[in-house]
């Protein structure tokens, strides 16, 4: 069996003029709502085997703030390029690719491919995943690359801990 936990960014801040979108920072907010959100999963799951972040900063300090959360070390998160680009395909590459020593991930991404995923994977229709929100996916499966519909057994999101 393999789990996987898809988050979506915190929320991000747009006051910043001449910057490219991939360095926008998170906003005060977005860093609370990432606090709030991992320490809230700390009761519910246990720490996943490996990290995964989009190369954009607010995908990367999401990470930083869930692998602190989690004593998870910050130097074995580990970066993806691709998870950057918002083609459907990249996430599913991205999870399809992970090593099978890993019975659970977590992956920090972006809006389009997480909607696009956790409908096409899971067993729960979501019509959006907030900035912050997290959904996990139970497969029944003992490799990544041979995922299938799967079993949608959370859905946390910043609001419910308000």
């Amino acid at each position: 069996m393999k789990t996987l936990y898809i988050v979506r960014h915190a929320k991000s801040s747009w006051e910043y003029t001449g910057i490219k979108d991939i360095d926008r920072p998170l906003k005060e907010r977005g860093i609370n709502d990432a606090y709030l959100v991992s320490n809230a999963l700390l009761d519910k799951i246990k720490c996943p085997d490996t990290f995964v972040s989009s190369c954009a900063n607010r995908a990367l300090h999401t990470a930083t703030i869930f692998s602190y959360a989690f004593n998870f070390p910050l130097a074995n998160v580990k970066i993806s390029k691709s998870l950057y680009n918002f083609s459907d395909g990249y996430l599913i590459k991205t999870v399809k690719a992970l090593d099978d020593g890993y019975e659970s991930a977590i992956i920090f991404s972006h809006d389009h491919g997480i909607s696009y995923f956790v409908n096409k994977f899971g067993n729960r229709k979501l019509d959006h995943v907030p900035t912050c929100g997290v959904v996990g996916i139970q497969f029944e499966d003992d490799h990544w690359k041979n995922i299938k519909k799967g079993n949608t057994f959370l859905f946390e999101y910043p609001k419910l801990h308000r």
